[in-house]
């Protein structure tokens, strides 16, 4: 199972391999039968050059024991009956050139031209050595076989180390990272996986925060919840009953921004976008929590209930942990549209601000009775990344703190 692409792999190439061996085999023994014939004809016209058939017998002996000596071979010379004419060297076996013309045990035979039929038996043939085509292409590819051996073996063992790191990842070990050396499809699939599974990480751990802070922060108002139905039940009173709807608009509250939260952490980018009068977006929201709204019109590109989100959690963060007067200020500068939103209150303390847009973060000194920043903040973070825009915290050199959100200009109001 472990190496079975390994053997898949291996097994095509070797097979591959011997295909192209068998099939140039065959052209090569094929196209060896053509190169026989074309050199006997030769050979043919060759001796009967050397011999022609109106050549005395005394001549004819005489040009074979040249031969014989310089060859160091037995020759024959029959007539087209098979009847010896002429011969040098020691005897050859008398039926030698009966029948069909043949190679037999170091004997060779030529029929000429003219009918006449010599034959040689020499320790080395005079013709081309032959030699088996299919001993050199198995040879070939054996060592190609050979030599694929440790290509194959490493491209699949690369594999297997993939494979094994996904069926890790699957069984839960989110920490699992495979090996993405290279730049070849194999390292380009480890390195998708790994940022998948950091993305899936990042997303799991989030999640798991987002929940185990949400459940922390849904026990006071539903603590308190709880005593004013328990008193309300026992003594009916108009305050009680404003606690009640208070307490339920704080859990209301809470399980939207969880849901938001959770959401934006699924998307990269906003799918449906419009043009939104930013100043006149804020100035609404201004008048809805009593904050006043100066500035430019500027207009951006986003997502309109998002944007209000954005606008409305920084002016209630201002009005919960600050002082007033609160006020929020929109202008345009350099394709960039600006939104500080800034109260008069303690402002934050050294060392904390980079903290501030964490989910439910609690400030040091705060008590659990306070309750932390829950979710505003951070969702004011998570809208403006996904329009492409910043915020960040600054301390006003008068006291107080300010919340700065940047976000692109559209495109028109650029131009």
């Amino acid at each position: 199972m472990r190496s079975r692409l390994f053997l898949k792999i291996y097994l095509t190439l070797l097979a591959s391999l011997a295909a192209v061996a068998v099939a140039s085999a065959a052209f090569v023994w094929l196209g060896r039968g053509e190169e026989d014939s074309g050199w006997q004809s030769q050979r043919a016209r060759f001796i009967t050059a050397l011999i022609p058939p109106d050549l005395d017998r005394h001549s004819v002996e005489a040009t074979l024991e040249r031969f014989s000596r310089a060859f160091d071979a037995d020759i024959a010379v029959y007539d087209r009956h098979g009847r010896l004419i002429a011969s040098a060297g020691r005897p050859l076996p008398r039926d030698i050139a009966k029948g069909p013309w043949r190679h037999d045990r170091g004997t060779m035979v030529t029929e000429l031209p003219d009918g006449r039929a010599v034959a040689a038996r020499m320790e080395r043939p005079f013709r081309p050595v032959g030699r088996n085509p299919l001993a050199y292409l198995a040879l070939i590819a054996g060592v190609i076989g050979l030599a694929a051996y440790p290509v194959v073996r490493h491209l699949t063992r690369r594999l297997e180390r993939l494979r094994a790191g996904v069926d890790a990842w699957g069984r839960g070990d989110f920490v699992t990272r495979v090996p993405a050396q290279g730049r070849d499809e194999v390292a380009a699939v480890a390195r998708s996986f790994n940022k998948a599974a950091d993305h899936v990480e990042r997303l799991i751990k989030s999640h798991r925060a987002l929940l185990a802070n949400a459940s922390h922060e849904l026990r006071s108002p539903l603590a308190r919840l709880r005593m004013a139905i328990d008193l309300y039940e026992q003594a009916p009173d108009g305050n009680r009953k404003e606690e009640i709807v208070r307490n339920l608009a704080e859990l209301d509250t809470l399980v939207e921004e969880i849901l938001m939260a959770s959401r934006l952490d699924h998307v990269e980018t906003l799918d449906a976008q419009e043009a939104v009068d930013f100043l006149a977006l804020v100035s609404e929201e201004g008048a809805r929590n009593g904050v006043d709204v100066s500035g430019a019109p500027a207009t951006v590109s986003g997502d309109v209930r998002l944007l209000q989100r954005l606008a409305r959690n920084l002016m209630q963060n201002a009005l919960r942990h600050g002082r007033p007067p609160v006020t929020a200020t929109v202008s345009l500068a350099d394709s960039q549209v600006e939104l500080r939103v800034r109260d008069h209150g303690p402002g934050i303390a050294d060392g904390e601000s980079a903290r501030l847009f964490e989910p439910f973060y609690r400030p040091s000194g705060r008590s659990e009775a306070a309750g932390g920043w829950g979710l505003g903040l951070a969702l004011v973070r998570q809208i403006a990344e996904r329009h492409g825009g910043t915020v960040r915290h600054e301390a006003p050199p008068d006291g107080g703190a300010c919340f700065i959100v940047t976000l692109p200009a559209h495109r028109s109001a650029q131009r």
